[in-house]
């Protein structure tokens, strides 16, 4: 018999931690908070393809239940300057955190100095949403996922929906109301090869520096209940190659004021990865980067599976179907 599922407190956030972020040039103690909510307007029309933050969500948390989640998380945190608070959807919908959800984190924010960051699809950053935020905490900083600058990848691989104009919109719309913007920049949806995939999320990432004070790089990693965790077991996906980060990064680098990169699960089968033994010297060349954005930190050693991930390009766009996980073919039969 199963074990009956661990019932989730839906008075605690669903994660909390402190890392470091550059902030107006300096390195800085970052809080973080995931809270628990109705879940994403999106993923209750859909859903992308790669996205299973919803795990975390209940049709169940009440309003309290996020005040409760946010307060407890806030207490744990000491002394930050930057407080970043992310949801499974969008802070600005209300239907997912009410108003005076959302003004009792900003009152709490601008009372104790610190910039918010926090995430919304584009749909909900209108000028009166936006003149009712910043009425209240100026330091604010608004990302919106992009993922891809293409409109075709946005419908058919990551099942986005909505368009490139509409994050251009969204983003104008912080501008002019004195905020700074951060875009999520995806790499890798489901159904591109390795090489589209790093030119997609290159051509993105230069069309999103033009309107972001920070562009965030996002190799997908496995989520449960996704799309891509369904392709993945069937061999048709692999995430994206280290390799392919680097590759991406170093060549958009210079076409941004800041652009960083934390690779979830990196290293791991369901995250980022090369062969697992030059993984780890480069997810702390590319953190490294991300929190001083030298140049000289994002390096990587010599390793033969390099070769591997070249050969792999190079034959991927002959292969039917295109995405299939070319790699396990390379690997040595275990016996």
């Amino acid at each position: 018999m199963a074990k009956p599922r661990k019932k989730k407190d839906s008075g605690t956030a669903a994660a909390v931690w402190k890392e470091r972020e550059l902030l107006d040039g300096k390195l800085v103690d970052a809080g973080v908070v995931i809270l628990r909510t109705t879940g994403c307007s999106h993923f209750h029309e859909g859903a992308c393809s790669m996205c299973g933050y919803n795990i975390e969500s209940s049709i169940d948390i009440k309003p309290e239940d996020i005040r409760k989640q946010f307060d407890k998380a806030v207490a744990t945190l000491g002394d930050i300057r930057f407080l970043k608070v992310y949801t499974s959807g969008s802070f600005l919908d209300q239907r997912e955190i009410p108003r005076e959800i959302v003004n009792h984190i900003l009152q709490h924010c601008k009372k104790m100095g610190w910039r918010l960051l926090f995430e919304s699809r584009p749909e909900y950053v209108t000028d009166a949403r936006l003149d009712e935020v910043k009425g209240i905490h100026e330091d604010l900083e608004i990302a919106l996922g992009l993922e891809s600058a293409n409109d075709r990848v946005l419908a058919y691989s990551i099942n986005k929906g909505f368009t490139v104009a509409n994050y251009v919109r969204a983003a104008e719309a912080i501008e002019g109301h004195g905020a700074a913007t951060r875009t999520y920049v995806l790499l890798k949806p489901p159904f591109l090869t390795e090489w589209e995939a790093v030119k997609d999320a290159a051509a993105t990432i230069r069309f999103a520096a033009t309107k972001s004070a920070t562009v965030s790089l996002n190799p997908v990693n496995i989520q449960r209940g996704t799309l891509v965790e369904k392709l993945w077991r069937n061999w048709a996906y692999r995430p994206p190659w280290l390799w392919s980060v680097l590759d991406v990064m170093r060549s958009t680098k210079d076409d941004c004021a800041k652009l960083i990169c934390d690779p979830t699960g990196g290293g791991s089968e369901r995250g980022a990865h090369n062969c697992g033994e030059c993984d780890g010297v480069i997810l702390d060349s590319i953190r490294a980067f991300s929190t001083s954005q030298d140049a000289s930190k994002l390096g990587s050693p010599d390793c033969k599976c390099k070769d591997i991930w070249r050969t792999i390009i190079d034959v991927e766009g002959f292969v039917s179907g295109g995405t299939v996980d070319l790699q396990r073919f390379f690997r040595p039969q275990r016996t």
